[in-house]
């Protein structure tokens, strides 16, 4: 039998992907224009396929041989990889297919990776996890609910920052506390009003958290914390209707008022004035509201507090 060459109408085409996993991607080729394999093996086509190097964009030879599959493993998850089938024909005489590109999948979390990330304190993995769905397949196999991260942060603290009212629910039917501090001394409701989701802080807030928890750093409340982070009204509004004092001091004598001004949120020193925080407070330095956003020229805040001032003037009966 004569053996076959490569002509250009046979040019291969590239390698067809098949399985892709995080660690390895499965690929094959069609024979149906080839030899069809008569004769000693000697006068068979012989199949190489090559990877590309990312840094020099070189093609190493990774399989050669006369199967119609491989699959390359030991692969890095989450990148993309280049091949290209290499035909070569009895007579020496040999082609390139055009290069495939193949990106393997993100490798798939466990229990083990739970707890690599509470150990090395990565937060973005454990929020990743809670965002996944992933939570009931970990704690079904035994993950500790209560295990904390490097910060102390638990597993409620994250869900409730991160919103997912799910989870949150999922946790606490499986002896997540409403209790836990994380080293700062904050709550899971700390991290919720850090996270401004009002559905899963209403449902925390039926569910009989604290609301008035101070932490063991400045002595924050969920409500003060407001006032130095986000400002955001309706939190707020949630938290002093569930029963939060709009008047407690941290341990510098300062009041969410107070925390409000210094941090310009306008809007929520507006409510909480609505609210009833009291404006002539002074904290331990013998400072008011009203003198911090002069030092500080919050000068939107200080009309404000001063059209207040006269309109409560205003208000006072005369003595004749």
């Amino acid at each position: 039998m004569e053996p076959q060459k490569i002509t250009p109408s046979s040019k291969p085409h590239p390698p067809v992907v098949g399985r892709v996993t995080h660690h390895s991607i499965e690929l094959y080729w069609d024979l149906e224009k080839r030899a069809k394999r008569q004769g000693p093996q000697e006068q068979w086509f012989r199949f190489s396929i090559e990877e590309e190097d990312p840094k020099t964009h070189a093609y190493g030879i990774i399989y050669t041989g006369y199967a119609t599959k491989h699959v390359v493993e030991g692969l890095e998850p989450r990148t993309l990889y280049r091949f290209r089938l290499k035909v070569t024909s009895p007579s020496g005489e040999y082609e390139y297919s055009p290069v495939v590109s193949v990106s393997t999948t993100r490798e798939p979390i466990s229990n083990e990776h739970f707890h690599r990330a509470v150990s090395v304190n990565d937060e973005d993995l454990l929020v990743r996890i809670l965002q996944g769905g992933l939570v009931k397949i970990l704690v079904s196999n035994g993950t500790d609910v209560n295990l904390k991260n490097g910060s102390g942060k638990d597993s409620l603290m994250l869900a409730c920052y991160a919103g997912h009212l799910d989870v949150v629910k999922y946790l606490r039917r499986h002896g997540a506390s409403w209790e836990t501090r994380d080293l700062g001394g904050c709550t899971a409701l700390h991290w919720a009003a850090d996270g401004g989701h009002c559905n899963v802080i209403e449902w925390m807030i039926k569910d009989g958290c604290e609301v008035d928890a101070a932490d063991t750093g400045s002595g924050w409340t969920p409500l003060m914390r407001v006032s130095a982070v986000s400002g955001n009204q309706r939190v707020a509004s949630l938290l002093i209707e569930a029963g939060a004092d709009v008047n407690m001091k941290d341990k510098d004598g300062k009041t969410p008022l107070m925390v409000a001004v210094l941090n310009n949120h306008e809007e929520l020193v507006q409510l909480l004035l609505d609210k009833g925080a009291d404006a002539s407070v002074k904290n331990e330095f013998g400072k008011g509201v009203l003198e911090m956003a002069r030092v500080f020229d919050r000068q939107n805040v200080v009309s404000l507090l001063e059209e207040r001032k006269r309109k409560q003037v205003a208000k006072k009966p005369s003595v004749c």
